[in-house]
């Protein structure tokens, strides 16, 4: 017969009595504990003690959201992602990436899904997730592998935004044996056509040249695998959604991802991604969300996660704004005054026509300043020289049109003058988003003339937004900046 009753000193359990609560225990309620009440600063902690909490404020201080997918946590720091092979682990710290990849948080996990990027600055952040992949597939060094095409394809809107993507896939492809073609207008076709049956991994591209070799078969994408959209939206705004369209209609359907629930499953995707045969992984960058870039998201993009980091299609809070309200014919004497100041190099003058480009900096020139153009009517060889007269110090200025507004990567511009005002608030963003980069202040210097007034509403609202700017009298009472056009 079982007695249910028994005398409390009988009890040994360790949960009731405090007294008798094992040291050990002790300490991991201590633990547990001080967990709970820790107010520490995330920068202050090491990557297990942080909470959810922690994370939250870590997207608060560098706005980012998310929605849609599974999102890992975001990565602080390269050494905290073990995903990384150590190989680029290694050449990331040589050529000097250092921590500098807060927005690149949970690259290695992303690259398992679709997603969409919608920032204000991007700088090529795929590179890293895109060349992890590949190095888990096999070298391309037979002639029936480079039949097959690249594993990885990058598409720009610009000559000089791919080109300028290809400087950075060879800093690491060429440590780790990953070759890359860009594949341009301006340049020789048959000689980009000998290179890319001689086999490569990655594949930059503008739309246009590209749908020129895929259709006189100097290339075939039957084995990619990663597709990056790089200033997406730039891309619908040039007229090239046809041809994006087109493009990845020649990949295969055979390594699409099922649209079901187990693509939401990270393990499932993991064990693929460190297979021969991948599921295609899909990334647009854009800095805007017109109708056209979610068109193109719903048709490519299997239930893809969005990231926004920065405040998409704003403004960057580094650049102080100016802006002047002068007539047309003052603005050339405005300009030369600011120049005779005294000025910081590099420094890039806004203009709308290819021709006043060439103008104004001949102007220039004859005053004595170390000015080179840049729009959109140049030779590609020209092209190429003007950037790298301005990377490399031999310029300080370059007159340019909208092909230099996007993408391009000039590293401590200290001043944009928009000589011109931009045709719309999304461009003049991306003008003026040339300086103020990698954590550094710039300025932003605008020319107004009454024939701007259709982006004056939008202009006065990005400066009362802007901490460190403030909307001149004249703007902000003029009668055009009082209400948007075409609301009224």
């Amino acid at each position: 017969k079982f007695v249910f009753d028994w005398d409390a000193g009988d009890d040994t359990s360790v949960d009731f009595n405090p007294m008798l609560v094992h040291s050990v225990q002790k300490n991991l309620l201590k633990k547990e504990r001080k967990r709970l009440c820790d107010d520490r600063h995330w920068t202050k902690k090491e990557l297990p003690e942080m909470q959810e909490r922690d994370w939250r404020i870590f997207r608060e201080d560098y706005n980012i959201t998310t929605k849609g997918g599974h999102i890992p946590d975001p990565l602080r720091s390269w050494k905290e992602c073990s995903d990384l092979p150590p190989e680029i682990v290694e050449v990331i710290n040589t050529i000097g990436f250092g921590d500098l990849c807060w927005w690149w948080f949970g690259m290695g996990y992303l690259c398992f899904v679709h997603v969409m990027i919608i920032v204000f600055d991007g700088g090529g952040a795929f590179l890293i997730p895109l060349i992890s992949g590949i190095t888990s597939l096999p070298k391309i060094e037979r002639l029936e592998d480079a039949d097959k095409g690249p594993y990885a394809l990058i598409l720009a809107p610009t000559r000089e935004l791919a080109q300028q993507i290809e400087e950075e896939t060879v800093k690491f492809g060429k440590e780790l044996g990953i070759r890359s073609v860009a594949v341009i207008g301006g340049l020789s076709r048959e000689d980009q056509g000998f290179k890319l049956r001689m086999g490569c991994e990655i594949v930059i591209a503008t739309p246009g040249r590209l749908i020129d070799v895929l259709e006189n078969r100097y290339i075939v994408l039957s084995q990619c695998t990663y597709v990056v959209l790089d200033e997406a939206d730039r891309m619908i705004d040039m007229g090239f959604e046809p041809d994006v369209q087109k493009i990845l209609d020649h990949m295969p359907v055979t390594n699409q991802k099922p649209d079901d629930d187990s693509i939401e499953d990270q393990n499932i995707m993991k064990s693929n991604f460190l297979t021969k045969h991948k599921y295609r992984q899909t990334v647009m960058f854009t800095a805007t969300m017109p109708v056209a870039v979610e068109r193109l998201a719903r048709s490519y993009l299997r239930r893809p996660a969005v990231v926004y980091i920065g405040s998409a299609g704003k403004p960057i809070e580094r650049v102080k704004q100016i802006v002047y309200l002068v007539k047309e014919n003052e603005k050339r004497k405005r300009l030369l005054a600011i120049l005779e100041k005294g000025i910081t190099p590099p420094v890039i003058v806004f203009v709308n026509q290819k021709k006043g480009c060439d103008v104004l900096a001949k102007s220039l020139e004859k005053m004595g300043h170390n000015s080179t153009t840049l729009h959109g009517g140049k030779g590609q060889e020209h092209r190429e020289l003007a950037l790298s007269g301005l990377k490399n110090g031999s310029k300080d200025i370059l007159v340019a049109t909208d092909v230099a507004g996007r993408g391009i990567d000039i590293q401590d511009v200290t001043l944009i003058i928009n000589f011109d005002m931009a045709k719309t608030i999304e461009d003049y963003t991306h003008r003026i988003g040339r300086t103020g980069r990698a954590g550094k202040t710039g300025t932003a210097i605008t020319f107004l003339t009454q024939s701007d007034s259709n982006v004056f509403y939008d202009l006065k609202q990005a400066l009362i937004d802007s901490p460190v700017s403030s909307c001149p009298p004249e703007l902000d009472r003029h009668p055009e900046a009082q209400h948007k056009p075409g609301t009224i």
